[in-house]
């Protein structure tokens, strides 16, 4: 049985849909990969440059928030695109709420800038720790299938390599706080 906070999108425990509904969910999701894969190839050849915010969403018991989308496999720290001029933290507080049902949060840490080159562009991201989120997922998105928290240390088999990867240059950020033990007594 799914949780509030673990939910496949678009289903509800409590409300039956019909297999047209179903029906046209799937296509429309299907709709977002072929169009994804379109822009892919204007990429390949255009090769335009990115800006994007990625991050690491974790709940007040320390769960990492990963969401699945419809036009890329696995599991994967939310996040995406920003304007230029668009400040990386606002930015990631908007991809949250509109991701995950961003409600409220705690501190928000800046990680680490990165390179890459996503579907053949020319990008550059901002990496964020967002601690103590309360969210709820939406009921339905066109671009997020799924929402759901887990534990850092048993997450999907198909969790994207790019989240493992992102997930490794926060690890020192992560790792929970050790308190500092003299060894002289004062």
């Amino acid at each position: 049985q799914l949780t509030l906070n673990q939910r496949v999108l678009g289903s509800s425990p409590s409300a039956s849909t019909t297999s047209s509904k179903s029906s046209m969910k799937r296509l429309l999701h299907r709709g977002v990969r072929v169009f994804q894969a379109l822009r892919r190839s204007v990429w390949f050849v255009t090769r335009p440059r990115s800006y994007g915010v990625h991050g690491i969403p974790l709940t007040p018991d320390g769960k990492v928030v990963l969401v699945t989308l419809s036009y890329a496999d696995g599991w994967r720290l939310p996040g995406g695109g920003h304007k230029a001029s668009e400040d990386p933290e606002a930015a990631m507080l908007r991809e949250l709420r509109e991701e995950i049902g961003l409600r409220s949060h705690g501190s928000v840490e800046w990680v680490t800038g990165f390179r890459h080159r996503p579907d053949f562009r020319m990008g550059q991201g901002s990496l964020f720790i967002i601690r103590d989120v309360d969210y709820q997922a939406p009921r339905w998105s066109l671009e997020v299938t799924a929402v759901a928290a887990f534990d850092r240390n048993n997450l999907p088999a198909d969790t994207a390599r790019i989240t493992l990867r992102l997930l490794a240059l926060a690890e020192a950020q992560l790792a929970p706080a050790v308190a500092f033990r003299s060894s002289t007594a004062d």
